[in-house]
């Protein structure tokens, strides 16, 4: 097997691009030993004994299904988090959502008759206060201070 070594770098500076991507077809490497001048390199590569390869690329094909799996929800789990959960929901918005369950909550049981104005104006304050967690936990400080009747036990 002759070296090709030369002739290689020939062809990758007619071919603009890298060495390892010079292809030389094996038939034909003992008659390309010969060739040593640029026009016989030339010659060479139109007569197709010696090409340029592809460029190998990176799929893209797991990343796009790895993308359709985590649009439907999946690897959202805690190995795959990275930041802080407020990084993740940012605090405001989980205010937001909290608070408004929360008034929603205290507007039905005003419009129930379950409570009074006055007391819905006072649990109003006291959430926008950020005093309570949840509506569940809304309700049980209502059932505390008696504005409520207690939970039937199940």
């Amino acid at each position: 097997m002759p070296d090709l070594t030369n002739q290689r770098r020939l062809a990758s500076q007619l071919l603009k691009c890298g060495v390892g991507r010079v292809w030389i077809d094996p038939a034909s490497q003992e008659e390309l030993a010969d060739a040593v001048t640029r026009s016989d390199i030339r010659s060479a590569i139109s007569a197709r004994v010696i090409r340029a390869k592809a460029i190998q690329g990176t799929s893209r094909g797991r990343a796009r299904r790895h993308a359709a799996e985590v649009a439907k929800g999946r690897h959202q789990g805690p190995g795959s988090r990275r930041g802080t959960p407020s990084s993740r929901i940012p605090r405001k918005e989980r205010w937001i959502t909290r608070i408004r369950a929360q008034r929603d909550l205290l507007v039905e049981l005003r419009q129930k008759k379950s409570i009074p104005p006055a007391v819905y104006r006072e649990f109003y304050r006291r959430a926008k206060g950020g005093m309570f967690r949840s509506r569940a936990h809304l309700l049980i400080n209502l059932r505390l201070a008696g504005h409520l009747p207690a939970e039937a036990p199940a």
